[in-house]
């Protein structure tokens, strides 16, 4: 088959974003902290450069499950494209930076604290020249739900001949700056309507550019890095991920130490692992832990160790959340715990491209896809009621089936 070069004709969209010349200059419905950043925008994009255009750059400014779904098909742009692996730059976030040795072998990835990027404008300044003087001849983004602020003015300074994009989730409070820099870019990708779920829109996008249909397919992960096993860590574990991003995505805590005390009767080892807010667990497990089978890790593991945790356990429950996501694609039996907040968008993955050793359990509600703007949780701190609610019994008795395939 014929490569295609990164200046071929692409498919032609339907979807278009126009502007006129004075709303360019003075676009309405812009937040405060787009027009303090545009001055410093603006100089990085036009600031003079005379190297040789070449590669490519993907955007993909976003959390450790979202880079788990798209993965996969960035292996496609090669022949999609028409460029060569070492020709790829990533655009990442650097809460997965340390995981590019492993995962990204062959491309080049720039990690970027997209918080930053976001807030401070030193590090926004700094970031903008660095990508600047990539100078791509194309630049790639396929996030649906992404932030303009970030991922689109990443695309927007690098100026790049070619940007193609797909067209985002916008409601009326992000249309000004969607418009703003939608209307800037060569093609905009409609990769289907909500909730369409991640894996499927990653084939679309490269269906609509490439000259075949891709066909979606689970997330798969290499991931060959060699470390010392902890003497705690040697023999049958299961590790339970208690952590999420937001608070109401977190299954209880008391029914994640009711479950590990029905795993460690079992026989395993059970691994609780988190982010830093979660410290309070450890106190939480002592009155529960009396034959030390039961292990706070949360917060005590580098995303490496905690990965490779993830690849040698029996089993792994989590909360809507990266570990999730890093589990499935290393191939481990997988309990996810999901609320409906944008329900069959990242999770429970379609039926066709579920892994037969996991499960996604929920609690259906009649208010689901609420974005997470619930009114029926008790207050900020407290888990939504889609989560809360999915009953241990019902997460015990998935678990043991699972748990009886390595018997």
């Amino acid at each position: 088959m014929e490569k295609r070069d990164c200046f071929s004709s692409y498919v032609s969209s339907k979807v278009r974003f126009k502007s006129n010349f004075f709303w360019r200059l003075f676009p309405a419905g812009m937040r405060r902290r787009w027009w303090l950043f545009r001055p410093f925008d603006l100089v990085a994009r036009y600031w003079p450069l005379f190297n040789v255009r070449k590669g490519l750059v993907v955007v993909r400014m976003d959390g450790i499950g979202d880079m788990v779904l798209f993965r996969n098909s960035l292996d496609h742009y090669e022949k999609v494209f028409g460029i060569s692996q070492n020709e790829i730059t990533v655009l990442g976030c650097k809460s997965w930076g340390a995981l590019t040795d492993g995962l990204f072998y062959g491309y080049r990835v720039i990690a970027i604290s997209e918080h930053s990027y976001a807030k401070k404008f030193t590090y926004r300044i700094y970031i903008n020249f660095l990508v600047r003087r990539l100078r791509p001849r194309l630049v790639i983004s396929d996030s649906y739900f992404r932030r303009a602020l970030i991922t689109d003015s990443l695309v927007w300074v690098m100026d790049a001949p070619k940007s193609v994009v797909s067209y985002p989730y916008i409601n009326e409070k992000t249309r000004p700056e969607f418009t703003y820099y939608l209307s800037t870019v060569s093609q905009i990708i409609d990769t289907g309507p909500y909730p369409t779920h991640e894996l499927i829109r990653h084939a679309n996008f490269l269906s609509e550019i490439g000259p075949e249909k891709i066909q979606p397919f689970p997330p798969s992960l290499f991931w060959d890095h060699k470390m010392e096993i902890p003497e705690e860590q040697k023999g049958l574990y299961i590790v339970l991920s208690c952590g999420s991003n937001e608070v109401g995505r977190r299954w209880p805590l008391k029914k994640f130490i009711n479950l590990a005390e029905s795993l460690v009767q079992l026989g395993y080892k059970v691994f609780f692992v988190g982010k830093g807010e979660d410290q309070s667990v450890g106190p939480k497990l002592n009155s529960h832990n009396k034959n030390g089978q039961i292990i706070d890790l949360v917060d005590k593991t580098t995303l490496v160790e905690l990965v490779h945790l993830i690849k040698l356990a029996k089993l792994v429950v989590s909360n809507d959340s990266g570990p999730a996501h890093l589990a499935i694609g290393l191939g481990v039996s997988t309990v996810v715990l999901t609320g409906g907040g944008h329900y069959e968008s990242f999770v429970p993955y379609p039926k066709a491209l579920t892994p037969k050793n996991v499960r996604f359990l929920s609690e259906p509600m009649d208010c689901y896809h609420c974005f997470w703007t619930c009114i029926k949780r008790q207050n900020q701190h407290s888990s939504f009621p889609c989560v809360s609610d999915i009953p241990v019994a019902s997460v015990k008795s998935v678990c043991e089936e699972l748990l009886s395939r390595h018997c």
